[in-house]
């Protein structure tokens, strides 16, 4: 199955109106030009990975590598960037990961592309950065060399799914998945299955302890779960957070 690509208008329009794309790349006028590029992921092997894959290519230039969400934004506020290619799930920095980190740089940085990357394959987190208009997503189980294709699509407003979050979407699409969870509900029920408190939760949220334990309650009533026991389990087989023995994370 062909990956899904696309090149969809930016609501601000084309961030370099010289630059055009000609076969699945950006081509400046003038030949002379690099996408200015943040990579962050807690794993230090898949840092290197990217490093490496993205150091020989002409278009790309790695400006700051980033450990945690913390580290993240830190460098965003320091130095002009195109692309960010970010890990879903960094646990350990001041700021949240996972969807809320996502939401945080649409926000305040609507101009920069997003490459998300992630080793999970739950249709549910999927759905969730596509409604938040992320839809340049990568699977860390599949080759490095398509962050290429997805920084290139992601620089001139594209979307690109790799070949195994294609694989999710479709699989996905018309199954009878019962009464979603809300995207709040989603990374509540998320940080939780990960060893993180309601009071853990609710500072990386920025809500309201009492808030978040009603967004785990209802995850719960909505997926007929009874216990805390039965919610990290559904957690960890629906892929919100990686098994232990998924190799990555």
């Amino acid at each position: 199955m062909r990956s899904r690509i696309g090149i969809q208008a930016r609501g601000n329009g084309p961030r370099h109106r010289d630059n055009a794309w000609h076969g699945g790349e950006i081509v400046s006028a003038d030949n002379q030009f690099s996408i200015k590029v943040v990579i962050a992921d807690d794993h230090p092997t898949v840092l290197r990975g990217l490093v490496h894959t993205l150091e020989p290519i002409g278009t790309t230039e790695i400006v700051a590598t980033c450990r945690n969400a913390t580290e993240l934004i830190a460098a965003l506020e320091k130095q002009p960037c195109d692309v960010v290619v970010s890990d879903y799930a960094m646990p350990g920095g001041e700021h949240s990961d996972g969807l809320a980190l996502f939401e945080y740089l649409r926000r305040h940085y609507p101009k920069v592309g997003i490459v998300a990357l992630t080793v999970m394959d739950s249709p549910a987190v999927i759905r969730a950065l596509l409604a938040a208009g992320i839809t340049t997503i990568l699977s860390k189980s599949d080759a490095t060399g398509h962050i290429i294709t997805a920084i290139h699509s992601s620089y001139a407003g594209g979307s690109y799914l790799s070949p195994t979050i294609e694989k999710v979407v479709a699989g996905s699409e018309g199954a009878g998945t019962g009464q979603p969870l809300s995207p709040r509900e989603l990374e509540v029920a998320r940080l939780f299955a990960s060893g993180l408190s309601m009071t853990d939760i609710a500072k990386r949220l920025n809500r309201s302890k009492q808030t978040v334990s009603t967004q785990k309650v209802m995850a719960m009533r909505k997926l007929g779960i009874a216990n805390d026991v039965e919610l990290i389990r559904y957690a960890i087989e629906g892929g919100l957070v990686a098994s232990p023995g998924k190799d990555g994370k």
